[in-house]
C-alpha cells in the first residue's frame, strides 16, 4: 500500500456488467459507459455530448474528417446539421461533394479490398476500401459543382465559407438535399480549408479552362471562424477524426488568447469547455489526428477542466451509435447561437 493513499480513492466507483436485455441504443450507451476500454470511452463521451448540447450560450464546432460520406454516413451529419446539434461544421471537400453524389440520385456500392485494381480502372470504378463508386457519375457530381462556379462572378474572391453558403443555396434550389444545403437552410456556417484537395480542385480547374476563376481566400475564411470564437460565450467541439477540420478549430481558440494578449490582456484562455473526439489514430507518432485533448491543454485549445473524452474506434460504429442515442432520447438544443451575421454580406 502506498503511504498517504487510501483504498477507498481507488474502489469508489463501481464497474457495471451489461445485463443482457431489451434495450434502446442511448440505454446501451448509458450501459456502456459503467463498463470498460473503448466501451466506457463512447459512453462516456455520449454523455459529455449530452451535457454540451444542453449548455446555454455553448457554440458547437463539429471537425469532420476522412471521407464518411462515402460510407454512409452524411445523412447523420446532415441531422446533426438540420437539428442544430452543431452551429460550425469544418469538413474535408471529399466529406461535402461526395455526399452530393448520393444526393443526385446516385449509389455506392459493396465491395471488397481484395480485388484487381487495375481492373477497376479499366471498368471506370473507383475503390474507397471496400466500396465502389461509378467514375464516370463520380464526374457528374463534379460537373455539377464545375456548373455551380461558373455561375459566380469570373475572379470573384470568396472564402470557403461564402462559397459553400452559396453552394448550398444553388443546390437547395436544384432539390439535391446533402450536407452543405441544409446547412444553408439551417444557417450553419461550413468551412473547408483543405476545399481543393477533393472534387471540388478538380470542379475549379475545369471551370478555369473554360475561361473561368474564382478566387478563395483562406485568410478570410480564417478570419470569419475566429471571429465567430470572439462572439461566442463558450465553446465545444466534436471531432470526427482529425487532421485539418480539427486543427482549424483548434487554432480558432488560439486565437482568442493571442487577440486577447493584443488587446492587453493576460493569462485568457478561452480553450473548449467540452470536447469529444472519435479516432482512430495513436498518439504516439506524434501527429495531430492522434493527438490527446490533454496534449491540446498545452497549447490553451482545451481548458484543464474541460469535460472531455477521446474514444479510439472506427467513426462509422461511433457515429451512427451517438447519433440513434441523441434521437433516442429526443435531445434537443436549447437557443444554438445565431451566426446570420455571417451570411448578411454574401452574394454571388
Amino acid at each position: 500500500m502506498v503511504i498517504g493513499h487510501s483504498r477507498d480513492i481507488y474502489l469508489s466507483e463501481k464497474l457495471r456488467t451489461i445485463e443482457p436485455s431489451k434495450k434502446s441504443v442511448a440505454e446501451l450507451l448509458e450501459a456502456m459507459a459503467d463498463t470498460a476500454y473503448q466501451g466506457r470511452a463512447l459512453g462516456e463521451a455520449y454523455r459529455i455530448l449530452k451535457n454540451m448540447i444542453r449548455k446555454n450560450n455553448n457554440t458547437i464546432f463539429l471537425g469532420l474528417a476522412g471521407s464518411m460520406s462515402t460510407a454512409g454516413m452524411w445523412k447523420l451529419i446532415k441531422w446533426l446539421v438540420e437539428e442544430r446539434i452543431v452551429d460550425v461544421v469544418i469538413s474535408t471537400g471529399a466529406n461535402i461533394s461526395e455526399d452530393i453524389y448520393e444526393a443526385m440520385g446516385n449509389y455506392y456500392y459493396k465491395g471488397s479490398p481484395m480485388v484487381d485494381d487495375s481492373v477497376l480502372f479499366k471498368l471506370k470504378i473507383d475503390r474507397f476500401y471496400d466500396v465502389y463508386a461509378d467514375e464516370l457519375k463520380y464526374r457528374e457530381m463534379e460537373d455539377l459543382i464545375r456548373e455551380f462556379i461558373e455561375t459566380l462572378d469570373n475572379n470573384k474572391t470568396y472564402s470557403t465559407m461564402e462559397f459553400l453558403y452559396l453552394f448550398g443555396k444553388y443546390l437547395d434550389e436544384k432539390g439535391i438535399d446533402c450536407i452543405v444545403s441544409a446547412a444553408y437552410r439551417s444557417g450553419v456556417p461550413v468551412f473547408s480549408p483543405a476545399i481543393v484537395d477533393s472534387g471540388y480542385g478538380i470542379a475549379s480547374i475545369l471551370a478555369k479552362r473554360r475561361g473561368h476563376s474564382i478566387v478563395l481566400d483562406m485568410v478570410k475564411d480564417f478570419e470569419q471562424i475566429v471571429e465567430i470564437g470572439q462572439r461566442s460565450n463558450k465553446l465545444s467541439a466534436i471531432y470526427i477524426g482529425g487532421g485539418v477540420p480539427k486543427d482549424y478549430a483548434n487554432l480558432v481558440t488560439v486565437m482568442q488568447m493571442l487577440l486577447a494578449e493584443q488587446e492587453g490582456i493576460g493569462d485568457y484562455n478561452k480553450g473548449f469547455e467540452y470536447i469529444i473526439q472519435i479516432t482512430t489514430d495513436a498518439p504516439q507518432w506524434g501527429g495531430l489526428s492522434g493527438a490527446t485533448l490533454e496534449e491540446a491543454i498545452s497549447w490553451g485549445k482545451v481548458k484543464s477542466n474541460a469535460k472531455r473524452r477521446t474514444v479510439y474506434v472506427d467513426a462509422t460504429i461511433a457515429l451512427p451509435l451517438i447519433v440513434h442515442g441523441l434521437i433516442d432520447e429526443g435531445i434537443k438544443r436549447i437557443n444554438p447561437p445565431d451566426l446570420s451575421w455571417l451570411f448578411t454580406n454574401i452574394n454571388d
